[in-house]
């Protein structure tokens, strides 16, 4: 398995924003993780990224616990953060200069494979210039580039496409499902239904707890008019949680 976890959980100041959250996922899985605001949904990911340290369960990541064992972990994990996580008076080529370090790839292929890099998101023309002036999708699309360089077993998204054009959306998921292609295992959040349409299964977090997973075939109960959507409503209703939304330590930008 690239990931387990059994009873997963976290309290922050006697508010339990995630519950016994346990599934699995095997190498070259997608899985989507759908909830509305103040589910667990970003929790979940900062204990599976080593960001946020469980207070109950367990979870193992390429083998490795991501308590014990955080550094091994984040080797084995690319990770696109819900906000920003770059320098914007780095260049592109600066940016995945310090990425490589990080990692410590080996420094007589890191040119290469920066250049790899750059050129797998088109942004190779723009490799010297620094990244104020940068489009929200090519900043998006730099962030893949560095979550992916050094080759992780896991892709973690979350709320990847937040904030692009419908044409940036449509380029980064042509770029995730091209990974999604080469066997690489893909974890993510979204508040876009449809785009948990195409993974091998979805998750529906509710008030800290997993309150359904399986395909979106079998979700739907064999209801060909139903949508993603429809099951949505059903398992967490339609009442607005803005006044319930739990806003626990923010997953955050680490260099991942």
């Amino acid at each position: 398995m690239i990931l387990e976890c059994q009873n997963l959980g976290r309290a922050f100041g006697g508010v339990r924003a995630v519950s016994d959250i346990s599934f699995t996922m095997r190498a070259g899985q997608s899985l989507a993780l759908i909830g509305p605001n103040g589910a667990g949904k970003s929790t979940t990911l900062g204990m599976l990224t080593t960001a946020i340290r469980p207070d109950h369960g367990w979870a193992n990541i390429c083998g490795f616990d991501v308590t014990r064992r955080a550094a091994q972990v984040r080797a084995c994990l690319g990770v696109l953060f819900q906000d920003p996580a770059l320098d914007d008076r780095m260049t592109p080529r600066e940016t995945l200069n310090l990425h490589a370090a990080l990692h410590r790839l080996p420094r007589r292929d890191t040119k290469d494979t920066i250049e790899k890099a750059l050129d797998s998101v088109d942004l190779t023309e723009v490799a010297d210039r620094t990244i104020r002036g940068f489009s929200g999708g090519m900043k998006r699309r730099l962030e893949l580039a560095r979550a992916c360089m050094h080759a992780p077993k896991l892709l973690i998204l979350d709320e990847p496409t937040l904030g692009l054009d419908p044409q940036g959306r449509l380029d980064l998921w042509a770029r995730i499902n091209a990974l999604r292609s080469t066997g690489m295992a893909v974890l993510m959040t979204t508040h876009v239904l449809s785009e948990a349409e195409s993974f091998d299964q979805v998750g529906i977090i509710d008030q800290g707890r997993l309150v359904a997973l399986d395909t979106p075939a079998a979700l739907k109960s064999g209801d060909t008019s139903a949508t993603l959507e429809d099951v949505f409503f059903q398992r967490t209703g339609r009442a607005l949680r803005d006044t319930q939304a739990f806003c626990g330590p923010k997953l955050v930008g680490r260099g991942t």
